[in-house]
């Protein structure tokens, strides 16, 4: 006879499919123990507990495992309840015929399940062959109940093992290596029931040196609370040297399926840990967005009015100070917002990538919180900006030039004062009443010379009016009383001109009574008082104040003044002349002994106050040179100031130009693994930042340049504004072009991509990336598709394929797609995610196969703040098996995916 051990061995090296045979082949020492009568005992027991463990759910049982399957009808009945099939109609019959029938229909089934019977039929089971038997159950138990058994791709016997291994690994005194020895002192019996069940055995109790203890409590609560019959004696196990192979596998394997139920939930646990845990920390950054934004948003709508306001200041101080406000503003307020405006489209894209990893849908932030809202609003606060500063400085040149005129008024209108105060009173005399004729004609030249003054000064109150006029439309904050001297000198010059008519006609009414007059002192008078004047204008225009903004326009002052300057000598002989009127005056009078009882009659103008006016001009031509040399000297510090800058500027302008450049470049290009490309574009952003001293010089030397009150620079064509602008775009595209390497390799990690698979998708893209604008038109990407194997073809079904594909890769119809897109296509075509089924499957294990879930069991299967994360967003359940509290799982997943609401 065979035995059944050997042939069963060679069924299993045999199994359908070319799979792993149910057992490894035992070895030589393995063979001679099967014949070992303990060994046939302790299967005998096992195997006829294991069948009656299934037999009792059809309400019956064996007690000999080689008597009571002779017929064949509780052999099939086994087959049909360890199966769930039903076997072809067993015969009724007493006769051998027909029990070998039965047996024959058994075996038959048997073999349908892919299991080959060598040297087992069906005579020897009816003639009661106990080894042939055992053989056939061991055969049954082997395809029923272990073959299914597999852990990381083993083999079942294999997969058994290391799931006992893994279950006993943290349990002191256990060491699981076969299914024989290892298990003779109870204590891993016992710690596969604690592992999963702790409440039912106090693991710290036992005692390796009690090993029918040991195994006498793991059978008992194994048959009283997992529903595991007893198929071993403790006796038996320990005081066999190695008990039998088969026996331990079929009583193990009943714990392996009493706890895959628990096994299967806490799978499912984790899943939807994981899918929570997910979905949790992408709401914590979607509020972080929210607040920044907000903040961010807050922050322009409170700035924006301010630089709005364009109520003007009425000094100059006041306005240098809004100046002063302006440039803190530049300098320490708007930086962090520049670095959180970067920062919040960093964290809105990298939010994105991850909803777009985890198959969840694209966030939308609340409205007016889109990051086009914010650079919109980011534009408004720059448009808003460069206004208020060409305000500022117009400003302050208005500023300026009122300053100028208004101290041009006051110098002007003093020296006109001067000039009328007691003219009103001279000209309403009657002093020609009483006069003599000489006294007459005298005072009629005088007149005539007062008429020549009052003339000579006709410009001086016209410049004065007109200078009014112009203070009041630069609307001048002190025109009020500009305005009422100015109405008085104007009313006062209207009087005099009367006043000076009507004494004219007095005195030409008694002309032709006097006849005598001083020919000579008339002639003093009529040089004197145009020379007078000259001094007077002289000496008004070298104290006058001057504005100049270049050197050429203080070379052409300076031009001017040397020109002033070489008519003094015409206008010393002059003065010598009138000076020899007055002293031939004085020979005349000496000569023929005339007393002189008064100045000269005709004017009031003495060689005394010519000397004087004269020396006084002499005195102001060199302090005009030095205030002339002193502005050119500034106008020159201007000119190296305006040099200073712009050397710096025409570095550090090409430099940025430069770098934006290579950034493109290095966008495109594909150098190495993509965290070689992030350490280098992070090298190249902290060499980046290291430049920005650079920027700190050019700001101080733009300041000296306010400072200085520059408004132009011809040697460069930088402005600080161009200059600032590119670089926080440098800045912003670095950080950009640093966030999409990473989120990159969020995708490459996430959807499990090869950086070769990465590397083609790359060069694929830029093949296509004609102009290297970093985004593919329709065409362009269509083309792309095709090289990859797409069938996209301008057909009816191709048209159609690729307008579903846009609709993922540009869902905004901007008609372009960008790389980012493109690798979410990519990767979401070759990898696969979570879906709201697997989650909702998961849902369905943890409830009990119900369609509800209660809070309860909930926070049984997972931990506490994602059990209530879930209960506190779970709608009531209300299908018509709902009880009180029941939860709906199924519309909460597909809400977690985008497909509901919650």
């Amino acid at each position: 006879m065979v035995d059944y051990h050997a042939t069963n061995n060679q069924h299993q090296q045999s199994a359908p499919g070319g799979g792993q045979p149910y057992m490894e082949q035992p070895d030589e020492w393995d063979r001679d123990l099967l014949l070992d009568p303990a060994w046939e005992r302790q299967q005998r027991k096992t195997f006829t507990a294991w069948c009656n463990s299934h037999l009792r759910k059809s309400g019956t049982q064996i007690n000999n495992i080689e008597e009571d399957f002779r017929d064949g009808l509780k052999l099939m009945l086994l087959l049909e309840v360890i199966s769930g099939e039903r076997l072809p109609k067993p015969e009724r019959g007493k006769m051998r015929v027909h029990k070998i029938n039965n047996v024959n229909k058994a075996l038959d089934f048997i073999a349908s399940k892919g299991v080959k019977l060598v040297s087992i039929g069906a005579e020897e089971i009816v003639d009661g062959n106990a080894k042939m038997t055992l053989g056939m159950i061991w055969t049954i138990i082997l395809r029923f109940a272990i073959q299914d058994i597999s852990v990381e791709e083993t083999s079942a016997k294999e997969g058994l093992l290391l799931w006992c291994q893994r279950k006993t690994a943290p349990y002191k005194n256990v060491n699981v290596q076969n299914f024989h020895i290892s298990w003779k002192d109870g204590l891993a019996l016992c710690a596969l029931i604690h592992r999963h069940r702790p409440d039912l055995i106090d693991y710290s109790k036992l005692r390796k040196d009690d090993p029918v203890g040991n195994l006498n409590t793991a059978f008992e609560v194994a048959e009283k609370y997992l529903d595991i019959p007893k198929m071993l004696d403790a006796e038996d196990i320990v005081n066999t040297p190695k008990p039998d192979e088969k026996a331990i596998m079929t009583y193990v394997s009943c714990f392996y399926h009493a706890f895959a139920g628990a096994e299967q939930a806490e799978t499912a646990a984790n899943r939807i840990c994981k899918v929570l845990a997910v979905n949790q920390e992408n709401e914590k950054l979607m509020e972080e967005y929210e607040k920044l934004a907000s903040e961010l948003l807050e922050w322009i709508r409170r700035t924006i009015p301010w630089l709005e306001n364009r109520v003007a200041e009425q000094t100059m101080r006041a306005m240098q100070q809004k100046l002063e406000d302006f440039r803190d503003y530049r300098r320490v307020h708007k930086p962090p917002r520049v670095q959180e405006k970067c920062q919040l489209e960093i964290n809105f894209n990298t939010l994105q990538t991850k909803l777009r990893l985890s198959n969840r849908p694209a966030f939308m932030p609340s409205e007016g919180r889109m990051v086009s809202d914010i650079n919109n609003a980011w534009g408004g606060l720059e448009h808003a900006e460069k206004g208020y500063e060409e305000w500022l400085l117009n400003e302050i040149r208005r500023l300026e030039r009122l300053d100028h005129l208004a101290e041009k008024f006051r110098q002007k209108a003093t020296i006109h004062e001067a000039w009328t105060e007691g003219n009103e009173a001279i000209l309403t005399k009657k002093d020609y009443e009483t006069a003599t004729l000489s006294d007459i004609k005298a005072l009629l030249r005088k007149h005539e010379a007062f008429e020549s003054d009052l003339a000579a000064h006709q410009d001086r109150v016209e410049q004065i009016a007109a200078i009014a006029q112009e203070l009041n439309e630069l609307d001048y904050y002190d025109s009020p009383s500009v305005n009422a001297r100015c109405e008085k000198i104007c009313n006062q010059w209207d009087v005099l001109g009367s006043l000076t008519q009507s004494r004219r006609e007095a005195l030409e009414r008694t002309e032709k009574q006097l006849e005598s007059i001083d020919e000579l002192y008339l002639e003093y008078a009529k040089r004197a008082a145009p020379f007078n004047n000259w001094m007077e204008g002289a000496m008004e225009d070298l104290q006058d104040m001057f504005i100049v903004h270049n050197i050429d326009e203080i070379q052409g002052l300076l031009s001017a003044h040397e020109q002033f300057k070489a008519t003094l000598s015409d206008a010393d002989k002059e003065r010598e002349s009138i000076q020899g009127i007055q002293n031939e005056v004085q020979k005349i009078a000496q000569y023929n002994s005339i007393k002189l009882t008064g100045g000269n009659p005709y004017t009031t103008i003495t060689p005394q106050a010519i000397n004087a006016k004269w020396d006084k001009v002499q005195q102001l031509v060199p302090q005009r040179d030095r205030a002339l040399q002193e502005e050119l000297a500034r106008q020159q510090s201007n000119d190296r100031l305006r040099r200073q800058f712009a050397n710096h500027a025409n570095v550090v302008g090409p430099w940025i130009q430069n770098k934006m450049e290579e950034i493109g470049r290095i966008s495109i290009e594909m150098n190495g693994t993509l965290e070689d490309q992030l350490n280098h574009l992070k090298q190249y952003e902290r060499s980046i930042i290291e430049y920005k001293p650079n920027i700190d010089q050019l700001e101080g030397d733009h300041q000296l340049i306010q400072e200085a009150l520059i408004f132009d620079n011809k040697d460069t064509s930088y402005s600080m504004e161009h200059l600032r602008v590119g670089w926080e775009q440098l800045l912003t595209t670095i950080a950009r072009t640093i966030n999409e390497i990473e989120n990159q390799i969020l995708t490459r990690d996430a959807k499990g991509i090869s950086q070769e698979q990465l590397h083609e998708f790359r060069a694929s893209f830029n093949h296509f990336d004609k102009d290297h604008s970093g985004a593919l038109g329709q065409e362009e990407f269509k083309a792309c598709l095709i090289s990859l194997g797409y069938n996209v073809e301008n057909t009816k079904q191709g048209d159609a394929e690729f307008a579903r594909i846009m609709s993922v890769v540009d869902p905004n119809n901007s008609g372009v797609v960008t790389f980012q897109a493109f690798i979410d296509f990519m990767s979401k075509e070759t990898t696969d995610t979570d879906t709201a089924d697997q989650v909702v499957a998961s849902f369905k294990i943890l409830a009990g196969d119900k369609n509800f879930i209660t809070a309860a069991e909930l926070r049984r299967e997972l931990p506490p703040d994602q059990a209530e994360y879930c209960i506190s967003r779970m709608a009531p359940y209300q299908g018509p098996d709902a009880i009180p509290g029941a939860l709906d799982y199924m519309s909460f997943s597909t809400a977690l995916y985008g497909e509901s609401d919650l």
